[in-house]
């Protein structure tokens, strides 16, 4: 089998360097393993959340022929590998090893091209998901049912039921209940790949409990209606409190987050200077329309806090900021215990 290295942000921005195959610092990462059929969009996917590509730029994208592989560290808790398979992979292959693929892999997501016939794709899944779980049966399975921008909202509720039901049902013959699958409708041109791909980056972070009951403090001591820990290159958000989360809630904090990121590096930086225009000193408010605020603070150089409150519950600037300052002591003693645990012994 082929490898490639593809390419990745600069370090400065909050990125990796890209990795270097056979790499032992990059050994003890977690991978997300990207598969699927060919042009299901799986390169498209990384590209436009990690990368920053325009949706309509990936249309020139050349299908992918090798493995190709991302290295991924947007914070100083969430590291980990991307590992985009070519779709035409023959798992009869002599050369695929499944210990080394499987082995110390986080999550694998399937992509299945919602607006072709299917029925490869399942197939392929079953086949795929059978392989991976005796190998890893601790494997997170995701399914993202793609391309739903070009459906109506019947037609992706349909095709999520259909590709579920057919997907559980061939589990279930096979003996494989236990296997666990999630699944996401998702589109390159809206807010729904990032939320999908959250989802799953949650899920490689043990400290998630801790997070989100942080948040949940923070919220009831400052009135907050909503809050979310973003990564500020690739708008993940790493975390949120408990409460449900509206998708329109969090493309306005993601949007927050390039407005800031822009405006910075137009009126914040020097002439010549490079990097990105985020440090100690961001911080943002926006009034909306709707008596609404969204308050932007930076968390570190990698991470955002993006809240949203009503405009009354906006009057005590000096608790919100003193909050926001036990907020930050408190994540800087999880990022601290997580860099110890992970320190080579």
């Amino acid at each position: 089998m082929q490898y490639e290295d593809s390419e990745s942000f600069p370090s400065d921005m909050g990125y990796g360097a890209e990795i270097v195959d056979g790499g032992s610092s990059n050994e003890n990462k977690p991978r997300i393993l990207l598969m699927g059929l060919r042009r299901s969009g799986k390169s498209s996917i990384q590209k436009v959340v990690f990368h920053k590509m325009s949706p309509n730029e990936t249309l020139f994208l050349e299908t992918t022929n090798k493995l190709t592989k991302s290295d991924i560290s947007n914070s100083s808790f969430v590291q980990f590998q991307i590992w985009d398979f070519p779709g035409q992979l023959d798992f009869f292959d002599p050369t695929f090893d499944y210990e080394v693929i499987f082995g110390g892999t986080g999550a694998l997501i399937f992509v299945i091209d919602a607006q072709d016939d299917y029925d490869d794709a399942m197939s392929k899944l079953h086949h795929t998901i059978t392989k991976a779980y005796k190998v890893n049966p601790q494997l997170s399975f995701e399914v993202f049912i793609h391309k739903v921008d070009g459906l109506s909202d019947d037609h992706k509720i349909d095709a999520q039921r259909e590709i579920q039901q057919g997907a559980m049902d061939e589990l279930t013959e096979a003996k494989l209940e236990d296997v666990h699958l999630s699944f996401y409708l998702t589109s390159i041109y809206d807010h729904s790949i990032f939320e999908a791909f959250s989802k799953v980056v949650q899920k490689l972070i043990p400290q998630l409990p801790v997070l989100e009951n942080l948040l949940d403090i923070l919220n009831t001591n400052c009135r907050l209606e909503k809050s979310f820990l973003i990564d500020v290159v690739s708008k993940i958000y790493v975390a949120t409190d408990s409460s449900p989360v509206d998708m329109q809630t969090y493309e306005l904090c993601s949007d927050m987050i390039d407005v800031v990121i822009d405006v910075s590096c137009i009126y914040g930086m020097k002439d010549g200077e490079e990097g990105l225009a985020y440090d100690d000193k961001t911080q943002s408010i926006i009034k909306l329309n709707n008596s609404m605020v969204l308050y932007l603070r930076e968390v570190n150089r990698y991470l955002a806090l993006v809240c949203l409150l009503r405009k009354e519950h906006f009057d005590k600037h000096g608790l919100l900021n003193y909050n926001f300052q036990c907020l930050k002591q408190s994540l800087e003693e999880v990022f601290k215990t997580t860099q110890q645990t992970h320190k080579p012994k």
